[in-house]
C-alpha cells in the first residue's frame, strides 16, 4: 500500500519536461523584454548644440583689462520733504509717474496756516486803521503848533501853553512812527503766514520719475527727525532718469588700469544679451579702507528705458591700444571647473571635452593659447552636466 502511494506522488517525466519548457519560454520572454527596454533607455537622441568656428582675432577687437560688478545709480535723486510739520492731506502722484520741475506732488493740511494768515491780515488792518487816526491827530497837532507859534509872537499865547502844544505834537508824531513800524511788522507777519501756507504745497525740485511714496494721506511729516516717533521726514522720492550712470568698486591693486574717458562695455544682469557702451566719468578720490576699493563712476553713451536705478550690472574696462593676435572663441563656450577652463569641441558627431589654456579677454571673446586649432567647431552655451563624447547634432553659426 505504501509503495502505491509513493508511486502516485511521483511526477512523470513527460510532465516534468513540459513544465521545464514553459519556464524556459517565460524566461526568454522576460529577457527579451529587458533587452528591448534597455536598448530604448540607453539609446538617446543626439543633443542639438550651436557651434562656431575658432577664428583669428578680427579687426576692431579691443582688450578687456578689467571686469567689475556694480549698480546703476542716479546722479540726481531726491527724497522730497515738506518745509513745515503737518499732516499729509493729499498726494497727487504715484510710483512711476513722470513729473516736471515745480509740479505739485503733495499737499499738507493747510487749515492752521490759513487761520494764521487770516489773523495776520486782520492784525494788519487794525494797525492800519489806528495809523490813519494817529496821522490825522499829528496833522492837527502840527497846525495847532504853527498857530500857537504865531500867537506867541503877537503876545496872545503864553510860553507854557505853547510848550504844551509842542509836546502834544512830539508825542503824536512818535506814536505815528511807532504805528508805522507796527505796520511793517504786520506786513512781515502776513508774508510769513503766506509762506507757511505755501509750504503746505510739496513740489518737484527737478524733472524726474517717482520711484517711491514714503508717506500716505493722514500721516504726519516733518523736515526734522522725530527721534524714533511716527513722524516721517520724506514724502516722495524722485530720480532724474537722464542722470543714470554706473558705480563700481575697483580694487586698489587694479586702479592703475583705470583712467578717465576709458571706454567700457556694460551688461545688465536683467538683460545679459544686451551690451551698452560707456566711458569712465570719474574716479572718486577716496578709498574704502575696509574693502580696499575705490569707487568709479561710468556714464552711458546712450540711455535705454530698460536701465533702471539700483539694477545690477557687469562692466568690462577696455584698452584699445593693444593689438591682440591668436585664436578666439566666445566667452559662452568656456566651462570653468575651478581654475581650469574647458570647451566642448564638435567632431565626428560627438562633443569632445577638451582642456584649454586661455589668455587675454576681449569684449566678445577669449584668447586661446593652446588646446584648440583654427577652424575647429566649438559649442556655444553647452548644456549643464554634459559628458565627454556625447552624441550631438550641430548648428553652425556665422
Amino acid at each position: 500500500m505504501e509503495q502505491d502511494k509513493i508511486q502516485k506522488l511521483k511526477i512523470k517525466d513527460s510532465k516534468r519536461l513540459k513544465n521545464q519548457n514553459w519556464l524556459k519560454t517565460i524566461f526568454a520572454v522576460i529577457f527579451c523584454t529587458v533587452v528591448v527596454l534597455g536598448f530604448m533607455v540607453f539609446k538617446k537622441k543626439p543633443i542639438e548644440v550651436e557651434v562656431v568656428k575658432a577664428a583669428q582675432m578680427r579687426s576692431g577687437e579691443t582688450l578687456v583689462v578689467l571686469n567689475a560688478s556694480g549698480y546703476v545709480t542716479p546722479r540726481r535723486k531726491a527724497t522730497v520733504a515738506a518745509k513745515t510739520t503737518g499732516r499729509v492731506k493729499e498726494i497727487f502722484v504715484d510710483e512711476g509717474s513722470t513729473v516736471k520741475e515745480g509740479q505739485l506732488l503733495a499737499l499738507l493740511d493747510e487749515s492752521d496756516a490759513k487761520a494764521v494768515l487770516e489773523r495776520a491780515r486782520s492784525a494788519k488792518k487794525v494797525v492800519q486803521a489806528s495809523l490813519e487816526g494817529t496821522k490825522a491827530k499829528v496833522q492837527e497837532a502840527e497846525k495847532n503848533l504853527k498857530r500857537g507859534s504865531e500867537l506867541v509872537k503877537s503876545g496872545v499865547l503864553d510860553e507854557q501853553s505853547f510848550d504844551k502844544l509842542n509836546s502834544d505834537f512830539i508825542y503824536l508824531k512818535g506814536q505815528y512812527q511807532s504805528q508805522v513800524k507796527a505796520i511793517e511788522e504786520a506786513e512781515a507777519a502776513v508774508k510769513v503766514a503766506e509762506r507757511d501756507l505755501e509750504n503746505c504745497k510739496v513740489t518737484a525740485p527737478f524733472d524726474g520719475v517717482v520711484i517711491s511714496k514714503d508717506a500716505q494721506p493722514g500721516e504726519m511729516v516733518s523736515p526734522f527727525s522725530a527721534g524714533g516717533g511716527f513722524t516721517r521726514t520724506g514724502i516722495i522720492t524722485i530720480v532724474d532718469m537722464t542722470s543714470l550712470e554706473i558705480e563700481v568698486d575697483v580694487s586698489e591693486s587694479s586702479l592703475s588700469k583705470i583712467f578717465e574717458n576709458q571706454k567700457v562695455i556694460a551688461v545688465l544682469d536683467a538683460y545679459p544679451d544686451i551690451k551698452y557702451s560707456g566711458k569712465v566719468r570719474t574716479v572718486i578720490p577716496s578709498a574704502d579702507r575696509q574693502k580696499a576699493t575705490v569707487k568709479v563712476r561710468i556714464t552711458f553713451d546712450k540711455l535705454d528705458p530698460k536701465i533702471l536705478p539700483d539694477m545690477g550690472i557687469r562692466v568690462s574696462f577696455l584698452n584699445e591700444g593693444k593689438n591682440l593676435r591668436g585664436i578666439f572663441i566666445p566667452k559662452s563656450s568656456l566651462v570653468d571647473e575651478g581654475e581650469t577652463s574647458f570647451a566642448f569641441i564638435f567632431k565626428e558627431g560627438r562633443l569632445e571635452k577638451r582642456e584649454l589654456k586661455t589668455g587675454e579677454e576681449t569684449a566678445t571673446g577669449v584668447q586661446i593659447l593652446s588646446g584648440l586649432k583654427e577652424g575647429e567647431l566649438v559649442a556655444i552655451n553647452p548644456p549643464e552636466n554634459i559628458k565627454n563624447r556625447t552624441k550631438a547634432k550641430a548648428k553652425l553659426l556665422e
